[in-house]
Protein backbone atom coordinates (compact mmCIF):
# COMPACT_ATOMS: atom_id res chain seq x y z
CA UNK A 1 0.00 0.00 0.00
CA UNK A 2 1.68 3.18 -1.17
CA UNK A 3 -1.36 5.46 -1.19
CA UNK A 4 -2.11 5.54 2.56
CA UNK A 5 -0.25 5.93 5.83
CA UNK A 6 1.19 2.76 7.33
CA UNK A 7 2.70 2.79 10.80
CA UNK A 8 6.49 2.42 10.80
CA UNK A 9 6.08 0.38 13.97
CA UNK A 10 4.67 -2.37 11.76
CA UNK A 11 6.68 -1.72 8.61
CA UNK A 12 10.11 -1.18 10.16
CA UNK A 13 10.40 -2.00 13.84
CA UNK A 14 8.09 -4.54 15.49
CA UNK A 15 8.39 -8.30 15.04
CA UNK A 16 5.70 -10.39 13.35
CA UNK A 17 5.14 -12.17 16.66
CA UNK A 18 4.25 -8.94 18.47
CA UNK A 19 2.21 -7.70 15.53
CA UNK A 20 0.11 -10.87 15.64
CA UNK A 21 -0.68 -10.35 19.33
CA UNK A 22 -2.29 -7.01 18.45
CA UNK A 23 -3.82 -8.21 15.18
CA UNK A 24 -7.54 -8.38 14.34
CA UNK A 25 -7.28 -12.18 14.23
CA UNK A 26 -5.97 -12.37 17.80
CA UNK A 27 -8.60 -9.91 18.98
CA UNK A 28 -11.68 -11.41 17.39
CA UNK A 29 -10.69 -15.05 17.91
CA UNK A 30 -10.28 -14.18 21.59
CA UNK A 31 -13.74 -12.57 21.56
CA UNK A 32 -15.19 -15.82 20.28
CA UNK A 33 -13.28 -17.91 22.83
CA UNK A 34 -14.70 -15.67 25.55
CA UNK A 35 -18.24 -16.15 24.20
CA UNK A 36 -17.65 -19.90 24.22
CA UNK A 37 -16.34 -19.77 27.80
CA UNK A 38 -19.40 -17.76 28.86
CA UNK A 39 -21.81 -20.17 27.17
CA UNK A 40 -20.08 -23.20 28.69
CA UNK A 41 -20.16 -21.63 32.14
CA UNK A 42 -23.82 -20.71 31.85
CA UNK A 43 -24.66 -24.24 30.67
CA UNK A 44 -22.67 -25.82 33.50
CA UNK A 45 -24.54 -23.62 35.99
CA UNK A 46 -27.93 -24.75 34.71
CA UNK A 47 -29.07 -22.47 31.88
CA UNK A 48 -30.81 -24.03 28.90
CA UNK A 49 -27.83 -24.19 26.56
CA UNK A 50 -27.10 -27.36 24.59
CA UNK A 51 -23.89 -29.17 23.71
CA UNK A 52 -24.88 -28.81 20.07
CA UNK A 53 -24.92 -25.01 20.38
CA UNK A 54 -21.52 -24.95 22.05
CA UNK A 55 -20.01 -27.28 19.45
CA UNK A 56 -21.34 -25.00 16.73
CA UNK A 57 -19.66 -22.03 18.40
CA UNK A 58 -16.37 -23.93 18.68
CA UNK A 59 -16.52 -24.97 15.03
CA UNK A 60 -16.42 -21.32 13.97
CA UNK A 61 -14.13 -19.93 16.67
CA UNK A 62 -11.34 -19.01 14.26
CA UNK A 63 -12.91 -18.45 10.83
CA UNK A 64 -13.99 -14.87 11.36
CA UNK A 65 -16.42 -13.60 8.71
CA UNK A 66 -15.02 -10.09 8.67
CA UNK A 67 -17.05 -9.01 5.63
CA UNK A 68 -20.33 -9.65 7.44
CA UNK A 69 -19.14 -7.86 10.59
CA UNK A 70 -17.94 -4.82 8.61
CA UNK A 71 -21.22 -4.44 6.74
CA UNK A 72 -23.21 -4.82 9.95
CA UNK A 73 -21.11 -2.20 11.75
CA UNK A 74 -21.84 0.32 8.99
CA UNK A 75 -25.50 -0.14 9.85
CA UNK A 76 -25.50 -0.35 13.67
CA UNK A 77 -22.29 1.59 14.53
CA UNK A 78 -21.36 -0.91 17.25
CA UNK A 79 -18.36 -3.20 16.88
CA UNK A 80 -19.29 -5.81 19.47
CA UNK A 81 -22.87 -6.23 18.32
CA UNK A 82 -21.65 -6.43 14.74
CA UNK A 83 -19.46 -9.38 15.65
CA UNK A 84 -22.23 -10.98 17.72
CA UNK A 85 -24.36 -10.76 14.58
CA UNK A 86 -21.60 -12.12 12.32
CA UNK A 87 -20.95 -15.04 14.69
CA UNK A 88 -24.68 -15.75 14.74
CA UNK A 89 -24.78 -15.89 10.94
CA UNK A 90 -22.22 -18.70 11.08
CA UNK A 91 -23.89 -20.35 14.10
CA UNK A 92 -27.66 -20.18 13.53
CA UNK A 93 -28.43 -22.74 16.25
CA UNK A 94 -26.39 -20.85 18.85
CA UNK A 95 -27.06 -17.25 17.84
CA UNK A 96 -29.67 -16.79 20.56
CA UNK A 97 -27.23 -17.54 23.39
CA UNK A 98 -24.16 -15.65 22.13
CA UNK A 99 -23.19 -12.87 24.60
CA UNK A 100 -26.02 -13.90 26.93
CA UNK A 101 -26.14 -11.60 29.99
CA UNK A 102 -22.92 -9.83 29.01
CA UNK A 103 -22.05 -6.27 28.11
CA UNK A 104 -19.54 -5.18 25.44
CA UNK A 105 -16.73 -4.93 27.96
CA UNK A 106 -17.02 -8.65 28.60
CA UNK A 107 -15.26 -9.32 25.32
CA UNK A 108 -13.51 -5.96 24.94
CA UNK A 109 -11.89 -5.65 28.34
CA UNK A 110 -11.16 -9.33 28.92
CA UNK A 111 -9.51 -9.48 25.51
CA UNK A 112 -7.42 -6.41 26.32
CA UNK A 113 -6.16 -8.11 29.48
CA UNK A 114 -5.42 -11.34 27.59
CA UNK A 115 -3.61 -9.50 24.80
CA UNK A 116 -1.53 -7.39 27.20
CA UNK A 117 -0.64 -10.51 29.17
CA UNK A 118 0.57 -12.31 26.05
CA UNK A 119 2.48 -9.20 24.96
CA UNK A 120 4.14 -8.92 28.39
CA UNK A 121 5.23 -12.55 28.10
CA UNK A 122 6.92 -11.82 24.77
CA UNK A 123 8.56 -8.67 26.17
CA UNK A 124 9.77 -10.75 29.13
CA UNK A 125 11.28 -13.35 26.81
CA UNK A 126 13.18 -10.73 24.84
CA UNK A 127 14.26 -8.81 27.93
CA UNK A 128 15.75 -11.95 29.48
CA UNK A 129 17.61 -12.69 26.25
CA UNK A 130 19.07 -9.17 26.25
CA UNK A 131 20.25 -9.77 29.82
CA UNK A 132 21.71 -13.12 28.77
CA UNK A 133 23.67 -11.61 25.88
CA UNK A 134 24.94 -8.79 28.08
CA UNK A 135 25.98 -11.27 30.76
CA UNK A 136 28.14 -13.14 28.25
CA UNK A 137 29.69 -9.85 27.20
CA UNK A 138 30.32 -8.85 30.82
CA UNK A 139 31.98 -12.16 31.59
CA UNK A 140 34.21 -12.01 28.51
CA UNK A 141 35.51 -8.52 29.32
CA UNK A 142 35.33 -8.62 33.12
CA UNK A 143 39.07 -8.06 33.50
CA UNK A 144 39.70 -5.61 30.63
CA UNK A 145 40.62 -2.27 32.26
CA UNK A 146 39.03 0.86 30.83
CA UNK A 147 38.64 4.47 31.82
CA UNK A 148 35.57 5.07 33.91
CA UNK A 149 33.79 8.40 33.70
CA UNK A 150 31.95 10.58 36.14
CA UNK A 151 30.34 13.64 34.53
CA UNK A 152 31.93 12.20 31.34
CA UNK A 153 35.28 13.21 32.78
CA UNK A 154 38.02 10.56 33.21
CA UNK A 155 37.79 8.91 36.61
CA UNK A 156 39.19 5.91 38.44
CA UNK A 157 39.37 2.94 36.04
CA UNK A 158 36.84 0.16 35.88
CA UNK A 159 36.58 -2.77 33.46
CA UNK A 160 34.55 -3.14 30.30
CA UNK A 161 32.71 -6.07 31.86
CA UNK A 162 31.92 -4.20 35.07
CA UNK A 163 30.39 -1.38 33.06
CA UNK A 164 28.20 -3.95 31.28
CA UNK A 165 26.88 -5.16 34.65
CA UNK A 166 25.50 -1.66 35.20
CA UNK A 167 23.44 -2.05 32.02
CA UNK A 168 22.33 -5.50 33.13
CA UNK A 169 21.30 -4.22 36.54
CA UNK A 170 18.98 -1.63 34.96
CA UNK A 171 17.27 -4.34 32.91
CA UNK A 172 17.04 -6.62 35.95
CA UNK A 173 15.12 -3.92 37.81
CA UNK A 174 12.74 -3.81 34.84
CA UNK A 175 12.37 -7.59 34.90
CA UNK A 176 11.37 -7.43 38.57
CA UNK A 177 8.70 -4.86 37.75
CA UNK A 178 7.50 -6.84 34.75
CA UNK A 179 7.20 -10.07 36.73
CA UNK A 180 5.27 -8.28 39.47
CA UNK A 181 2.77 -6.75 37.05
CA UNK A 182 2.47 -9.97 35.05
CA UNK A 183 1.73 -11.85 38.26
CA UNK A 184 -1.12 -9.48 39.11
CA UNK A 185 -2.94 -9.59 35.76
CA UNK A 186 -6.59 -10.57 36.28
CA UNK A 187 -9.56 -10.76 33.97
CA UNK A 188 -12.52 -8.42 34.27
CA UNK A 189 -14.82 -11.42 34.24
CA UNK A 190 -18.50 -10.86 33.52
CA UNK A 191 -19.72 -8.00 35.68
CA UNK A 192 -22.50 -6.46 33.58
CA UNK A 193 -23.19 -2.89 32.59
CA UNK A 194 -22.19 -1.19 35.85
CA UNK A 195 -20.32 -4.01 37.54
CA UNK A 196 -23.26 -5.25 39.64
CA UNK A 197 -23.99 -8.48 37.69
CA UNK A 198 -27.66 -7.50 37.70
CA UNK A 199 -28.33 -9.29 34.38
CA UNK A 200 -26.97 -12.54 35.79
CA UNK A 201 -29.11 -12.15 38.90
CA UNK A 202 -32.07 -12.14 36.51
CA UNK A 203 -30.79 -15.05 34.39
CA UNK A 204 -30.18 -17.27 37.42
CA UNK A 205 -33.37 -16.31 39.28
CA UNK A 206 -31.53 -14.61 42.13
CA UNK A 207 -29.21 -17.55 42.86
CA UNK A 208 -26.19 -15.71 44.30
CA UNK A 209 -24.27 -18.93 44.88
CA UNK A 210 -24.29 -19.71 41.15
CA UNK A 211 -23.41 -16.15 40.22
CA UNK A 212 -20.38 -16.28 42.53
CA UNK A 213 -19.08 -19.16 40.42
CA UNK A 214 -19.27 -17.39 37.05
CA UNK A 215 -16.07 -15.32 37.18
CA UNK A 216 -13.82 -18.07 38.62
CA UNK A 217 -15.09 -20.52 35.99
CA UNK A 218 -14.49 -18.08 33.12
CA UNK A 219 -11.04 -17.20 34.46
CA UNK A 220 -10.03 -20.87 34.59
CA UNK A 221 -11.29 -21.55 31.08
CA UNK A 222 -9.26 -18.59 29.76
CA UNK A 223 -6.08 -19.58 31.60
CA UNK A 224 -6.18 -17.02 34.44
CA UNK A 225 -6.15 -17.54 38.19
CA UNK A 226 -8.89 -15.05 38.96
CA UNK A 227 -10.94 -12.02 37.99
CA UNK A 228 -10.99 -8.63 39.66
CA UNK A 229 -13.21 -8.79 42.73
CA UNK A 230 -14.94 -5.49 41.98
CA UNK A 231 -15.27 -3.26 38.94
CA UNK A 232 -17.53 -0.84 37.20
CA UNK A 233 -18.35 -1.76 33.64
CA UNK A 234 -14.61 -1.92 32.88
CA UNK A 235 -11.52 -3.09 34.67
CA UNK A 236 -9.65 -0.21 36.29
CA UNK A 237 -7.69 1.69 33.67
CA UNK A 238 -4.90 1.89 36.23
CA UNK A 239 -3.99 -1.59 34.97
CA UNK A 240 -3.07 -0.05 31.61
CA UNK A 241 -1.01 2.55 33.46
CA UNK A 242 0.94 -0.13 35.31
CA UNK A 243 1.61 -2.03 32.09
CA UNK A 244 2.71 1.08 30.20
CA UNK A 245 5.02 2.05 33.07
CA UNK A 246 6.76 -1.33 32.81
CA UNK A 247 7.38 -0.66 29.13
CA UNK A 248 8.59 2.86 29.90
CA UNK A 249 11.03 1.49 32.48
CA UNK A 250 12.52 -0.90 29.94
CA UNK A 251 12.71 1.97 27.47
CA UNK A 252 14.63 4.10 29.97
CA UNK A 253 17.15 1.31 30.54
CA UNK A 254 17.56 0.71 26.82
CA UNK A 255 18.00 4.44 26.24
CA UNK A 256 20.77 4.64 28.85
CA UNK A 257 22.50 1.60 27.32
CA UNK A 258 22.27 3.06 23.80
CA UNK A 259 23.60 6.44 24.96
CA UNK A 260 26.63 4.77 26.51
CA UNK A 261 27.30 2.84 23.30
CA UNK A 262 27.01 6.02 21.25
CA UNK A 263 29.51 7.81 23.50
CA UNK A 264 31.89 4.84 23.44
CA UNK A 265 31.62 4.70 19.65
CA UNK A 266 32.60 8.37 19.52
CA UNK A 267 35.68 7.41 21.53
CA UNK A 268 36.23 4.46 19.15
CA UNK A 269 36.44 2.14 22.16
CA UNK A 270 33.29 0.04 21.64
CA UNK A 271 31.22 -0.01 18.46
CA UNK A 272 27.87 -1.42 17.47
CA UNK A 273 27.74 -3.90 14.55
CA UNK A 274 28.40 -2.46 11.11
CA UNK A 275 27.58 -4.60 8.10
CA UNK A 276 29.84 -5.01 5.07
CA UNK A 277 27.62 -3.05 2.69
CA UNK A 278 26.15 -0.63 5.22
CA UNK A 279 26.35 3.07 4.40
CA UNK A 280 27.04 5.33 7.36
CA UNK A 281 26.51 8.68 5.66
CA UNK A 282 25.24 9.82 2.27
CA UNK A 283 27.98 12.46 2.12
CA UNK A 284 30.85 11.21 4.28
CA UNK A 285 31.71 7.73 3.04
CA UNK A 286 34.11 6.97 5.89
CA UNK A 287 31.53 7.37 8.65
CA UNK A 288 30.24 4.60 10.88
CA UNK A 289 27.25 6.17 12.56
CA UNK A 290 25.77 4.30 15.55
CA UNK A 291 22.38 4.24 13.85
CA UNK A 292 21.01 1.20 15.69
CA UNK A 293 21.78 2.70 19.08
CA UNK A 294 20.29 5.97 17.89
CA UNK A 295 17.14 4.12 16.87
CA UNK A 296 16.97 2.48 20.31
CA UNK A 297 17.08 5.93 21.87
CA UNK A 298 14.50 7.30 19.46
CA UNK A 299 11.95 4.53 19.97
CA UNK A 300 12.61 4.48 23.72
CA UNK A 301 11.70 8.14 24.01
CA UNK A 302 8.43 7.36 22.24
CA UNK A 303 7.61 4.59 24.72
CA UNK A 304 8.44 6.76 27.74
CA UNK A 305 6.17 9.56 26.55
CA UNK A 306 3.47 7.09 25.48
CA UNK A 307 3.10 5.99 29.12
CA UNK A 308 1.46 9.34 29.87
CA UNK A 309 -1.59 8.37 27.82
CA UNK A 310 -2.87 5.53 30.03
CA UNK A 311 -2.05 7.53 33.17
CA UNK A 312 -4.17 10.48 32.05
CA UNK A 313 -6.90 8.14 30.81
CA UNK A 314 -7.00 6.37 34.16
CA UNK A 315 -7.25 9.66 36.01
CA UNK A 316 -10.17 10.93 33.93
CA UNK A 317 -12.58 7.97 34.00
CA UNK A 318 -16.06 8.95 35.26
CA UNK A 319 -17.81 6.76 37.81
CA UNK A 320 -18.61 3.28 36.44
CA UNK A 321 -17.78 3.92 32.77
CA UNK A 322 -16.93 6.55 30.19
CA UNK A 323 -15.86 5.98 26.62
CA UNK A 324 -13.09 8.56 26.25
CA UNK A 325 -10.63 5.76 26.96
CA UNK A 326 -11.44 3.72 23.88
CA UNK A 327 -9.72 5.56 21.05
CA UNK A 328 -6.72 6.32 23.26
CA UNK A 329 -6.32 2.67 24.32
CA UNK A 330 -6.45 1.51 20.71
CA UNK A 331 -3.36 3.62 20.06
CA UNK A 332 -1.29 3.85 23.23
CA UNK A 333 -1.24 0.23 24.37
CA UNK A 334 -0.51 -1.52 21.05
CA UNK A 335 1.98 1.12 19.94
CA UNK A 336 3.79 1.04 23.28
CA UNK A 337 4.24 -2.71 22.92
CA UNK A 338 5.18 -2.58 19.24
CA UNK A 339 7.78 0.10 19.96
CA UNK A 340 9.36 -1.68 22.94
CA UNK A 341 9.42 -4.88 20.89
CA UNK A 342 11.49 -3.03 18.29
CA UNK A 343 13.73 -1.61 21.03
CA UNK A 344 14.47 -5.03 22.50
CA UNK A 345 15.15 -6.55 19.07
CA UNK A 346 17.62 -3.74 18.41
CA UNK A 347 19.25 -4.27 21.82
CA UNK A 348 19.65 -7.97 21.05
CA UNK A 349 21.14 -7.18 17.68
CA UNK A 350 23.57 -4.59 19.04
CA UNK A 351 24.77 -6.60 22.04
CA UNK A 352 25.22 -9.73 19.93
CA UNK A 353 27.66 -7.89 17.65
CA UNK A 354 29.44 -5.36 19.87
CA UNK A 355 33.02 -4.69 18.77
CA UNK A 356 35.56 -3.95 21.52
CA UNK A 357 38.70 -2.09 20.40
CA UNK A 358 40.99 -3.04 23.26
CA UNK A 359 44.03 -1.22 21.86
CA UNK A 360 42.14 2.08 21.76
CA UNK A 361 40.79 1.45 25.24
CA UNK A 362 44.33 0.82 26.53
CA UNK A 363 45.69 3.93 24.82
CA UNK A 364 43.02 6.17 26.34
CA UNK A 365 43.49 4.64 29.76
CA UNK A 366 47.27 5.02 29.73
CA UNK A 367 47.00 8.66 28.68
CA UNK A 368 45.11 9.39 31.91
CA UNK A 369 46.64 6.79 34.20
CA UNK A 370 49.53 8.93 35.50
CA UNK A 371 47.03 11.30 37.11
CA UNK A 372 45.24 8.37 38.75
CA UNK A 373 48.47 6.80 39.94
CA UNK A 374 49.55 9.88 41.89
CA UNK A 375 48.26 8.59 45.22
CA UNK A 376 50.20 5.36 44.85
CA UNK A 377 53.30 7.30 43.76
CA UNK A 378 52.99 9.58 46.75
CA UNK A 379 52.66 6.65 49.15
CA UNK A 380 55.76 4.99 47.69
CA UNK A 381 57.71 8.25 48.11
CA UNK A 382 56.57 8.52 51.73
CA UNK A 383 57.78 4.97 52.35
CA UNK A 384 61.16 6.04 51.00
CA UNK A 385 61.34 8.83 53.62
CA UNK A 386 59.44 11.73 52.03
CA UNK A 387 57.13 14.21 53.77
CA UNK A 388 53.50 13.47 52.90
CA UNK A 389 52.33 17.10 52.93
CA UNK A 390 55.24 18.39 50.84
CA UNK A 391 54.83 15.51 48.39
CA UNK A 392 51.10 16.17 48.06
CA UNK A 393 51.62 19.84 47.23
CA UNK A 394 54.40 19.11 44.75
CA UNK A 395 52.46 16.37 42.97
CA UNK A 396 49.51 18.73 42.71
CA UNK A 397 51.68 21.35 41.04
CA UNK A 398 53.22 18.85 38.63
CA UNK A 399 49.78 17.41 37.76
CA UNK A 400 48.57 20.91 36.85
CA UNK A 401 51.65 21.45 34.70
CA UNK A 402 51.13 18.13 32.89
CA UNK A 403 47.47 18.95 32.34
CA UNK A 404 48.41 22.30 30.79
CA UNK A 405 50.84 20.52 28.47
CA UNK A 406 48.05 18.22 27.31
CA UNK A 407 45.30 20.81 26.98
CA UNK A 408 47.15 23.91 25.82
CA UNK A 409 50.07 22.45 23.90
CA UNK A 410 48.48 19.25 22.61
CA UNK A 411 51.35 17.21 24.05
CA UNK A 412 51.27 13.74 25.59
CA UNK A 413 50.83 13.42 29.32
CA UNK A 414 54.38 13.84 30.72
CA UNK A 415 53.55 13.68 34.42
CA UNK A 416 55.80 10.66 35.00
CA UNK A 417 58.76 12.45 33.46
CA UNK A 418 58.12 15.54 35.58
CA UNK A 419 57.99 13.44 38.76
CA UNK A 420 61.14 11.50 37.82
CA UNK A 421 63.02 14.76 37.27
CA UNK A 422 62.01 16.12 40.69
CA UNK A 423 64.46 15.03 43.44
CA UNK A 424 61.83 15.34 46.15
CA UNK A 425 60.32 12.04 45.01
CA UNK A 426 63.61 10.18 44.70
CA UNK A 427 62.06 7.86 42.05
CA UNK A 428 63.34 6.91 38.60
CA UNK A 429 61.27 6.68 35.44
CA UNK A 430 61.58 2.90 35.66
CA UNK A 431 60.30 2.95 39.23
CA UNK A 432 57.34 5.03 38.14
CA UNK A 433 56.49 2.86 35.14
CA UNK A 434 56.08 -0.09 37.47
CA UNK A 435 53.06 1.70 38.90
CA UNK A 436 51.43 1.96 35.47
CA UNK A 437 49.79 -1.46 35.28
CA UNK A 438 46.11 -0.62 34.66
CA UNK A 439 44.95 -3.73 36.50
CA UNK A 440 46.21 -2.20 39.74
CA UNK A 441 43.58 0.52 39.53
CA UNK A 442 40.32 -1.35 38.75
CA UNK A 443 39.67 -2.29 42.36
CA UNK A 444 37.40 -5.33 42.70
CA UNK A 445 35.72 -4.87 39.33
CA UNK A 446 36.53 -8.38 37.98
CA UNK A 447 35.49 -10.02 41.23
CA UNK A 448 32.30 -7.96 41.34
CA UNK A 449 31.40 -9.18 37.85
CA UNK A 450 31.93 -12.80 38.86
CA UNK A 451 29.87 -12.39 42.01
CA UNK A 452 27.03 -10.53 40.28
CA UNK A 453 26.78 -12.94 37.37
CA UNK A 454 27.07 -15.97 39.63
CA UNK A 455 24.72 -14.98 42.42
CA UNK A 456 22.18 -12.76 40.68
CA UNK A 457 22.09 -13.45 36.95
CA UNK A 458 22.84 -17.16 36.64
CA UNK A 459 19.97 -18.30 38.91
CA UNK A 460 17.51 -16.19 36.91
CA UNK A 461 18.86 -17.51 33.59
CA UNK A 462 18.73 -21.09 34.86
CA UNK A 463 15.07 -20.62 35.77
CA UNK A 464 14.37 -19.37 32.25
CA UNK A 465 16.74 -21.52 30.22
CA UNK A 466 13.95 -22.78 27.95
CA UNK A 467 13.46 -19.30 26.45
CA UNK A 468 17.15 -18.47 25.91
CA UNK A 469 18.77 -18.38 22.49
CA UNK A 470 16.80 -15.68 20.67
CA UNK A 471 18.44 -13.77 17.84
CA UNK A 472 16.94 -10.66 16.34
CA UNK A 473 17.06 -9.60 12.72
CA UNK A 474 16.30 -5.96 12.06
CA UNK A 475 14.43 -4.78 8.99
CA UNK A 476 16.47 -1.66 8.21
Amino acid sequence: MTDKYVSPLSERYASREMQYIFSPDMKFITWRKLWIALAETEKELGLNITDEQIEELKAHAEDINYDVAREREKLVRHDVMSHVYAYGVQCPKAKGIIHLGATSCYVGDNTDIIVMTEALKLVRKKLINVIWELSKFADKYKALPTLAFTHFQPAQPTTVGKRATLWINEFMLDLEELDFVLGTMKLLGSKGTTGTQASFLELFDGDHEKIDKIDPMIAKKMGFKECFAVSGQTYSRKVDTRVANVLAGIAASAHKFSNDIRLLQHLKEVEEPFEKNQIGSSAMAYKRNPMRSERIASLSRYVMIDALNPAITSATQWFERTLDDSANKRLSIPEGFLAIDGVLDLCLNVVDGLVVNDKVIDKHLRSELPFMATENIMMDAVKAGGDRQELHERIRELSMEAARNVKQNGEDNNLLELIADDPIFNMSTEDLKKTMDPKKYVGRAPEQVDTYLGKVIKPMLDENKEILGMHADINV
